[in-house]
């Protein structure tokens, strides 16, 4: 019998942190946050596990007091299984792992609800954040990669799996390689990941930039949003033309997705966007505007309410909390 049903814990991986919170009765009483280990799925597994047990030590609490697990992740998500593939920008996720399965044994074989990392977020900022006055919305969020939500009708869209993957809709056509293989999708160009493929070819080529002085200073073994926001208060060539390049980007996607389904919000969020904050949201709002067919019927442009947490909320509150 679990003593604290109300207990539920949420995982948020992402390429370069896990992020998780433990929550009762819709307030968080506990969480951690770790580096994603870049040697392999068996330590991501043990390193969400470790912070699970971090942040009910920091409630008070154990593993018999969780009622369940939400872990929101990228890749090839199959809920029922539990199982997410797929997922190049986290280490060994590339081919198929049971992150569900194996992360419920390691903790004391509480249940766990496996969900795309994205929409979860986006769920999360709906129900507890910056979504809460709207229906209709999507939440694009910019990190290691670029993910996106829908809210439509007030519900989470999740079509055959894949609805709200606005990362890999197509920009440039025949543009910069994307991390899925293809070319031109905007994660090509927003995607903290690819942004640091392209500083580094830039740097070979002869291009002068701190970005790798300020990721060694910083003890970072990639190029993480922090380091990209110390090189621009160091106005460093190449972090301002990556910068502008991701914002170039995000506006073009952004009013196409407006286009289409003609929403009253977009919220930017991630490591980048809400390290970057309100100049970087306010510069994609600007850069949508020439593209927008019908420009009198702007969304609202919104950072996150939860900042950090708004996919560990999230992947609580798909678990139930």
């Amino acid at each position: 019998m679990r003593q604290m049903a109300q207990l539920t814990a949420g995982v948020d991986l992402g390429g370069t942190k896990i992020q998780t919170v433990v929550v009762r009765s819709r307030a968080v009483v506990g969480s951690a946050r770790v580096p994603t280990p870049a040697t392999g799925a068996a330590d991501v597994v043990a390193a969400i596990a470790g912070t699970i047990e971090e942040s009910l030590k920091q409630a008070g609490a154990s593993a018999h007091d969780l009622a369940g697990i939400g872990i929101g992740s990228p890749g090839d998500i199959d809920g029922e299984a539990g199982t997410v593939a797929h997922s190049p920008n986290v280490p060994g996720f590339q081919d198929r792992v049971e992150l569900g399965p194996l992360v419920s044994r390691r903790v004391g074989r509480v249940p766990v609800v496996l969900d795309n990392d994205v929409r979860v977020a986006v769920l999360g900022e709906f129900r507890r954040g910056a979504g809460r006055p709207f229906r209709d919305l999507l939440g694009v969020f910019v990190g290691t990669g670029v993910g996106g939500g829908l809210i439509l009708g007030g519900k989470l869209r999740d079509g055959r799996g894949a609805a709200g993957e606005i990362g890999h809709t197509v920009v440039k056509d025949g543009g910069r390689i994307c991390s899925c293989g293809r070319r031109g999708c905007l994660e090509a160009y927003a995607g903290r990941g690819s942004m640091e493929r392209t500083a580094r070819r830039w740097a070979d080529q002869g291009h002068e930039t701190v970005l790798f002085d300020v990721m060694r200073e910083k003890g970072r073994d990639r190029i993480t949003s922090g380091v990209i926001a110390t090189a621009l208060e160091k106005r460093d060539r190449v972090a301002h033309r990556l910068v502008d390049e991701a914002v170039w980007a995000l506006g073009v996607a952004l009013a196409s997705a407006q286009n289409l389904l003609d929403l009253e919000a977009i919220i930017v969020g991630g490591g980048l966007g809400d390290r970057l904050g309100p100049p970087f949201v306010e510069r994609i709002a600007e850069g949508m505007q020439p593209h927008l067919f019908v420009p009198e019927h702007t969304p609202a442009i919104l950072g996150t309410e939860l900042g950090d947490l708004s996919g560990a909320v999230g992947a609580a509150v798909r678990a139930g909390g």
